[in-house]
């Protein structure tokens, strides 16, 4: 595997992890012999252009006693490995693609090592492992002379369903949560969190250049067990999850300079929260949300799995809870989520739970049936408004799906890059999984054209906002 093409290194050098890519390359040149790293164009689903490595070979599959030959291509996202490539098979002119769950019509390839992408857990080398076992039980290629024989043993079967472990167990070690701002939102978010996890120490910091402040004096004269009060970010170190709920504008700004004020104030403090805990989670609570957790991502050089925002969750679980105290038949089965961005383009998509468990299955766009329904428990949502202990739940139901490493999927924000064709470096709210280590990213969905439009105008008025800023 030649890295040293002149095209290789110009694409690579653009690459966030590149010494991290680099190492992931190498070691599956070392079990791959044959896979060539080369460079290309890829078109994402909304036209979006972008110059990235790929990975092309084939993979050996046995298949009734014969040894096959699968030709494959891995495209790698510029934030991989921490992003799973986008893989295709490669049929020959002499070869029909079997269009099944793990393979549809187009050649893209689907499976569960894709959809739980989680380095470094995760590895290419594991996928390709992945793809070969499960190939070898159902090919997914015939060849053109046999494509009218309708034989079972061609056709690509349904082989493994996403699983997430429920977990539930505490670590062994100090369970520390920082939460930065001691306006209500901050508070609040410190009372629930106290009230719903299981957290050895809670930190308040509250930091003069945030505009929300006045709370953190009553919690002094009260003094709550396990919480203290602080005004240092260095009181921070070594927490697990970093909250971060300050903004620093007043009324008097416009829009633009509003958001430009929070991301001065987000360089005074994102970098310094990132190195006194390193491996902790960044949640993001601070307005506009999306704009600001992509801010924190790029300015404390963590993993994307590092840095969330609080997002549509809240939007979410109320979601879930009028369509199930409104529906006169069964439902049981589904999970309803928001997603997209934290405005009027918001749109909803169901999960599907595997029968009998509490475990998601998949994601699905919501059908002409289920429609009218759903409209109509979006518009309740609408009278319902964002206040601070509201928010503050929904802060303390993410942190507790983190330190007990739950499994639990919330539609928090995340980089969207990559999700059903999003090909920007933008922020949304996504259906994540969420556990010690961060987030892992639901696979995406194709959406009906309605809700495909609104995710679209959302990712270019993110993108538009987000050139006009000094981050």
């Amino acid at each position: 595997m030649d890295l040293n093409s002149e095209s290789v290194k110009k694409v690579l050098s653009k690459y966030k992890f590149r010494d991290v890519a680099i190492e992931e390359l190498q070691k599956v040149s070392r079990v791959h012999t044959d896979m060539e790293v080369k460079s290309g164009t890829y078109t994402f689903n909304d036209s979006l252009q972008k110059d990235l490595l790929k990975l092309v070979g084939n993979i050996p599959v046995g298949y009734q006693g014969h040894s096959y030959n699968l030709p494959v291509l891995l495209w790698l996202l510029d934030s991989f490995p921490f992003t799973p490539p986008i893989c295709f098979l490669r049929p020959t002119s002499s070869m029909v693609i079997r269009e099944g769950k793990h393979v549809d019509s187009k050649g893209r390839i689907h499976l569960p090592g894709l959809h739980n992408w989680d380095h470094p857990k995760s590895s290419v080398n594991g996928l390709l492992a992945e793809m070969t076992a499960k190939f070898e039980e159902e090919p997914p290629l015939s060849t053109k002379s046999s494509a009218h024989v309708d034989n079972p043993n061609d056709l690509l079967a349904y082989v493994a369903n996403l699983k997430v472990n429920e977990g539930g167990n505490r670590p062994d070690q100090e369970v520390k949560v920082s939460v930065i701002g001691g306006g209500d939102l901050g508070i609040a978010a410190v009372l629930s969190i106290m009230a719903k996890c299981c957290v050895d120490k809670l930190v308040l910091i509250d930091i003069p250049e945030s505009s929300t402040k006045g709370g953190t004096m009553d919690l002094e004269i009260f003094s709550l067990p396990k919480v203290e009060v602080s005004k240092d970010l260095s009181a921070s170190a070594g927490s697990k999850v970093v909250v971060v709920t300050a903004n620093a504008w007043s009324d008097e700004q416009s829009y633009l300079s509003v958001v430009q004020t929070n991301v001065d104030m987000y360089r005074g403090i994102i970098p310094h929260l990132a190195q006194l805990s390193p491996k902790a989670v960044l949640l993001i609570a601070s307005q506009p949300v999306d704009i600001m957790t992509h801010v924190a991502w790029r300015q404390s050089h963590l993993l994307p799995s590092q840095v969330i925002g609080v997002g549509c969750n809240l939007d979410s679980e109320r979601l879930s809870h009028i369509i199930n105290i409104s529906l006169v038949a069964n439902n049981t089965g589904k999970q309803a989520w928001v997603i997209g961005e934290l405005s009027e383009n918001k749109v909803a998509v169901w999960g599907n739970m595997e029968p009998g468990t509490d475990q998601l299955q998949a994601l699905t766009p919501v059908s002409n049936a289920t429609k009218p329904l759903m409209d109509r428990a979006l518009e309740m949502l609408k009278g319902r408004g964002q206040r601070s202990w509201s928010v503050g739940l929904s802060i303390a139901g993410i942190i507790h799906s983190i330190v007990t490493d739950q499994r639990k999927t919330h539609s928090v924000t995340t980089l969207a890059e990559g999700w059903g064709g999003i090909g920007s470096k933008v922020f949304l709210s996504l259906p994540c999984i969420l556990g010690e280590n961060g987030s892992t990213r639901l696979p995406g969905v194709s959406l009906g054209s309605e809700d495909e439009m609104k995710l679209r105008e959302s990712v270019a008025c993110q993108v538009n906002l987000f050139m006009q800023l000094r981050v």
